[in-house]
């Protein structure tokens, strides 16, 4: 009898104590992330008590917390809020967070592991606690005149610094207001809510970084990489028809232009932007090279980070037409205009590849420096040879090409227009990638919609943007 009894007292013990481990272990171990989880009730009316922090662009603020009468002590507000909402994303009672205020939540709550101290030295003292300040990379002049270039129109800018990765303007149009998703009212942010979501435009879609689009043109910069990669040369001849019949089908390719002739220099397909002789590339190249490439600088993966942008596609087992077609950025081919801005750092930076990101420094109250980013290389898509003879291409694009709207005087610029066909109703996508040498900066230009240009392409719709926006960085 004592010897079940002491079996029955050692089992319980030991569920007493694998209870006690369990415990501790869900609180060291997923205390934090319970504590940024936008469904926890409990911590969202705590958070909307305290003094969450700030996040600037340059010196400005443009979000802070303000104390506020009503049911809330404070209240988020936001500077120019649809203006830098796919940046910041919004703070909301009921509809939890995104983009900035869910990735930084732990920080700008002052929970970061980071700010231990800082939160024993706020309760020793009977300080009210604070969050941390983010400081952000975007220029504001450099958003400002993306957001301007933009209204009226659907699609997106992404401005980086191509040496670091530094996002220097993010924006998408149309857009919406975050403060409306966190006020105090709560009637009013369901009302706000039911509306954003119901808006045909889809104002809440990040179209920068979490939509794709066919890419159309721009994609030729990838395969005119994996020929260079190949060993082409900007000299290499390639035949360039007027129509080229696809493999396997009955349809035939078309030029928008005249290419120049039926057999012409690789550097000058890019400057003309002649669908069949890049279309020719990819048949020689293969699907596998292509494919190859791509990934190289990104599709088929996620860039990570704050940023946290949706996967860029390039699609697998490709026929011959359909590799025809992918070479020229359409069929299944699929981007984000944040992917597209990352191919054209890649070349202006000599083939390496930088982490894009938003934040540069997480401060504390007193303005020390809790966290740093350090410029991170995802990789090497290209060698500094073929980066070179790509810069060669680009500037030609941009001098004497499709690209002309681009130039700005005084400064080195490469680019590449798109125009890509999404369907038959609907006009078509233009785009424009480039960058600029002086200002080490590498800018996407995306236009889904413009209604006041019948005659949308990258060369009249896009390019005049990134003009714009370059003018701005330079000041």
């Amino acid at each position: 009898m004592n010897r079940s009894i002491r079996r029955v007292a050692v089992f319980a013990a030991l569920l007493v104590m694998a209870l006690l481990v369990n415990m501790t272990a869900s609180y060291l171990l997923r205390a934090s992330s319970l504590d940024n989880n936008p469904q926890n009730r409990r911590v969202t009316q705590a958070q909307f008590g305290q003094q969450r922090g700030a996040m600037l662009a340059g010196d400005s603020p443009i979000v802070q917390t303000l104390p506020a009468d009503g049911t809330f002590p404070y209240l988020r507000t936001y500077a120019n809020g649809p203006m830098y909402a796919p940046v910041t994303g919004y703070f909301s009672y009921i509809y939890g967070r995104n983009k900035l205020e869910q990735y930084y939540n732990a920080q700008l709550m002052g929970t970061d592991d980071a700010q231990a101290l800082q939160r024993l030295m706020d309760e020793i003292s009977g300080r009210q606690p604070e969050g941390a300040t983010l400081q952000t990379t975007i220029n504001a002049q450099a958003q400002q005149a993306a957001w301007d270039a933009l209204q009226g129109k659907q699609g997106a800018v992404v401005a980086m610094d191509y040496t670091t990765g530094a996002i220097l303007a993010y924006v998408t149009a149309p857009s919406y207001d975050p403060a409306a998703l966190s006020s105090g009212d709560l009637a009013s942010t369901q009302t706000a809510w039911q509306t954003l979501n119901a808006d045909p435009a889809a104002p809440m879609s990040d179209r920068a970084g979490r939509e794709i689009y066919p890419p159309g043109s721009t994609f030729k910069l990838v395969t005119a990489a994996a020929a260079l990669e190949a060993g082409w040369t900007p000299d290499s001849q390639v035949d360039s028809p007027t129509q080229l019949p696809l493999p396997g089908t009955s349809i035939s390719l078309n030029n928008a232009d005249n290419c120049g002739g039926t057999r012409i220099t690789l550097q000058h397909a890019l400057q003309v932007s002649c669908n069949t002789a890049f279309a020719n590339v990819g048949l020689q190249l293969g699907p596998t090279a292509l494919q190859t490439q791509a990934e190289k600088f990104g599709f088929n993966s996620s860039f990570g980070g704050d940023v946290n942008s949706v996967t860029s596609v390039f699609p697998s087992n490709l026929n011959q037409s359909q590799t025809a077609m992918s070479a020229i950025g359409q069929y299944e081919v699929a981007a984000t205009p944040l992917q597209m801005a990352m191919v054209g750092a890649a070349i202006a930076n000599g083939g390496t590849e930088m982490q894009p990101y938003f934040v540069s420094q997480v401060r504390a109250p007193d303005l020390s420096v809790i966290s740093q980013h350090t410029p991170t290389a995802m990789g090497q898509p290209i060698s500094a040879t073929t980066a070179a003879e790509l810069q060669q291409m680009m500037q030609a694009v941009v001098s004497g090409g499709t690209g002309t709207r681009a130039q700005v005087a005084g400064l080195t610029i490469g680019g590449k227009t798109g125009t890509a066909q999404s369907d038959l109703v609907r006009a078509p996508y233009a785009w424009f990638v480039g960058y600029v040498t002086e200002l080490h900066v590498a800018i996407c230009v995306f236009v889904a919609n413009s209604p006041t240009n019948e005659d949308q392409s990258g060369g009249a719709t896009a390019a005049p943007i990134f003009n714009k926006v370059v003018k701005a960085l330079r000041g």
